[in-house]
């Protein structure tokens, strides 16, 4: 997997974990507050795409995946 593809597999498993612990009909609920995380994903996402880039690539560069084309 190249370092984007990581990225956004990343972004999604957090906003769907956040989205499960923060809604409140979702059978492992903890608090409304982790919908401020899914917010945060979110904005770090748009920032990205606007100044193209992205903390989380260089993270997943230094830790040795391979460059997206």
């Amino acid at each position: 997997m190249t370092s984007w593809q990581l990225v956004r597999l990343v972004a999604g498993s957090f906003i769907l974990l956040s989205l499960a612990l923060g809604v409140p009909g979702s059978p492992i609920f903890v608090s409304s507050w982790w919908l401020a995380f899914t917010a945060f994903v979110g904005v770090n996402l748009l920032q990205s795409a606007v100044t193209k880039w992205c903390l989380m690539e260089t993270i997943m560069r230094k830790l040795g995946a391979r460059p997206g084309a």
